[in-house]
């Protein structure tokens, strides 16, 4: 028994072991054999990109898992491996992500097919839709929190304020129909969803539990069920885009059971990181005085301009400057995710400064631009701190000029990904967080329950997996602006 074991440490050691070949990046194994830097990795993964970045400097090769990582940090360089569809593929880890997460197995062929059809549903005339309907859901949700005449303060976490509402709003819209004549209840929905989303990354590195293997799979039923009507039929009350959607699927052959499964990954990516942006900016808003005002003198300025021009604040042409900043800047310090490509075939990395390494067949390559650039002390004076004029200029305008190097930088925060990875809502998205904030800012008196009381932690593990979330929460409370 123990020679087997030791020949079995051997053979793995073998397999999973190299060594770093001439142009290659440096190469950092870890101590464990085949798990190299996983634990560390998993735990914090910023503050270990961080550590092997001071060691290596941009680039560098890391074992994890048995797998061999490249992580490229130099924002001036991510265009080679953005725009190569070539050598660098998006297809393959995404597959590996859907199984362990959805438990979901579709072709290659349906994710672009997917994104086009998402692309005709959130733009244009379709975007103004799906605008108005989220615009009623969240009012009409609102309202439902507090009485019309309530005088006494209601108390609650802001993250699940901001991420309850914006949640069942965005799932009523898409998913579900209008509050009255939904027959399913969208806070059901969200706490069943919520448990999910509390596993979802050790699903994605296949880290759970015994324990949590059941209790996963159980919310996983649950929200299948759950989903199952969506996007059937036209009395659904599911919005075209899931109409075409499911549609779609069904002609392409996909079973029931893997449908409502799909389902449940556009749940996540279109609901999974609204939320919680608005929470980092509405706290980032109330323990910054100065920012909350500059923010609610804006909002007061586009109210009047709405009463005479009749142009909504939820049009996307509606100049907010101010409030624009103060997103951006909420989002660099908690727009966490990794843009990540398989190497399908042997590729030299060329960069910006004329450095070149070799990338190896079968290894991943990493984007982390949370690193580099949007925390990067070179391109961003005191990046930990929140600054809401930072992406504004002193005339007011637009700032969009950041510099690493000498040269100027074509990414300078990443929050909405790029390439194939980037974001197909990015501006219903900013549509809703703005339409959001500013009902809560103008018909609610919000305010922390603690007037010193600082932003919460983040959460390390979730790095990697898009907005990030808060380690307990922030306590506000509020009730109706008096109309008096």
């Amino acid at each position: 028994m123990i020679w087997t074991i030791l020949l079995l440490v051997l053979l793995i050691f073998i397999l999973t072991n190299r060594w770093r070949s001439k142009g290659e990046p440096p190469l950092d194994k870890g101590a464990i054999p085949w798990l190299g830097h996983a634990l560390e990795f998993g735990k914090d993964a910023s503050k270990f990109i961080n550590r092997m970045k001071m060691k290596h400097g941009d680039v560098f090769t890391v074992r994890v898992a048995g797998r061999y990582v490249t992580m490229l940090l130099d924002p001036h360089s991510y265009d080679t491996v953005l725009g190569d569809s070539d050598s660098l593929d998006f297809t393959r880890y995404a597959q590996v992500l859907m199984e362990r997460i959805f438990r979901l197995r579709l072709p290659y062929s349906q994710q672009a097919k997917s994104k086009e059809i998402m692309k005709r549903h959130f733009v244009g005339m379709n975007l103004a839709t799906l605008n108005s309907a989220m615009s009623r859901n969240l009012q009409a949700l609102m309202k439902a929190k507090t009485t019309q005449n309530q005088k006494d303060w209601k108390e609650e976490g802001l993250f699940n304020f901001s991420y309850s509402l914006l949640f069942r709003a965005g799932y009523l819209m898409l998913f579900g129909g209008e509050q009255n004549n939904n027959p399913i209840d969208p806070s059901s929905v969200y706490e069943e969803y919520k448990k999910f989303d509390g596993l979802l990354v050790k699903m994605a590195r296949g880290t759970l539990t015994q324990e949590e293997k059941k209790t996963a799979q159980s919310v996983q039923n649950k929200l299948w069920e759950l989903l199952a009507p969506a996007g059937l039929t036209d009395d659904s009350g599911s919005s075209p885009w899931l109409h075409a959607y499911r549609q779609f699927l069904q002609e392409d052959g996909t079973d029931a059971e893997m449908q409502n499964r799909a389902i449940l990954m556009q749940l996540w990516a279109t609901q999974g990181n609204v939320g919680p942006a608005a929470f980092w900016l509405l706290g980032f808003l109330l323990t910054n005085p100065e920012a909350l005002m500059a923010v609610k003198r804006e909002f007061s300025q586009n109210t009047q301009m709405e009463t005479t021009t009749g142009t909504p604040l939820m049009d996307s042409q509606v100049n907010t400057p101010v409030f624009d900043s103060a997103l951006e800047e909420a989002l660099r310090l908690t727009a966490a995710p990794f843009i990540t490509r398989e190497v399908v075939r042997e590729k030299t990395l060329c960069m910006a400064d004329g450095r070149q390494y070799l990338l190896r067949k079968g290894d991943r390559v990493c984007l982390f631009p949370y690193v580099s650039p949007q925390m990067d002390p070179e391109i961003y004076h005191e990046p930990q701190k929140y600054k809401y004029d930072r992406f504004l200029r002193e005339d007011g305008s637009v700032k969009k000029d950041f510099y690493k190097g000498g040269k100027r930088l074509k990414y300078y925060t990443m929050p909405w990904g790029a390439g194939t990875n980037g974001c197909v809502g990015k501006q219903f998205a900013i549509n809703t967080i703005r339409q959001f904030v500013y009902m809560v800012l103008t018909n609610y008196d919000l305010e922390l329950c603690d007037p010193n009381a600082q932003m919460p932690e983040i959460n390390a593990s979730r790095y990697g997996f898009g907005m990030l979330q808060p380690e307990g929460d922030l306590p506000v409370r509020y009730k109706p602006r008096s109309t008096h």
